[in-house]
């Protein structure tokens, strides 16, 4: 099996267990609102259900469901379809691909399986809060933080091929 497929596995695995098993377990062990303070005035465990994307955008709209499902598994096929094209050098694309599939498909299971997503990490500075959210939005967010990341050392990498090399004198 080539690396990058072992890495989509082995983060996807790993990531959409950890992301099911804290939304399960706070779905369990909490009532929907409820909260428990981590760190006080910046960091609690938040039991919260989101219908819409990122800060409940179109959780009123009255197809959000289908479209949210149906933009997931684009973006599923999307992600399997760059990650198909890798060069076996890729590694570093390979693993920040493989956190934003894996954040995907987390969420498509919760839309899937409850209509909504649960999320529950909040960050807030006293009475200021971030809007609550999950694993699998780590997942993604760091993903694509990396993939700018690796944009950039891509592009710095390919001007260097370009350059012609130094005239030796001699």
């Amino acid at each position: 099996m080539k690396l990058k497929y072992l890495m989509l596995l082995v983060v996807s695995t790993l990531v959409i267990g950890i992301d099911q098993a804290t939304k399960t377990f706070i779905d369990r062990t909490m009532d929907i609102h409820s909260s428990i303070t981590v760190v006080e005035n910046f960091f609690n465990i938040t039991y919260m259900r989101n219908r819409g994307a990122a800060f409940s955008f179109l959780a009123g709209f009255s197809y959000r469901l289908p479209f949210f499902i149906l933009v997931s598994l684009v973006a599923v096929v999307v992600i399997a379809a760059f990650f198909r094209k890798l060069r076996p050098d890729q590694n570093f694309t390979a693993f920040a691909l493989s956190l934003v599939f894996a954040g995907a498909v987390g969420n498509l299971i919760d839309r899937v399986r409850l209509g909504e997503v649960i999320d529950f990490l909040d960050v807030h500075w006293y009475g200021h809060h971030w809007p609550a959210f999950n694993v699998a939005d780590s997942a993604i967010c760091v993903g694509v933080f990396l993939l700018a990341i690796d944009m950039f050392i891509e592009e710095r990498r390919q001007k260097r091929l370009k350059e012609p090399p130094p005239q030796q004198t001699g």
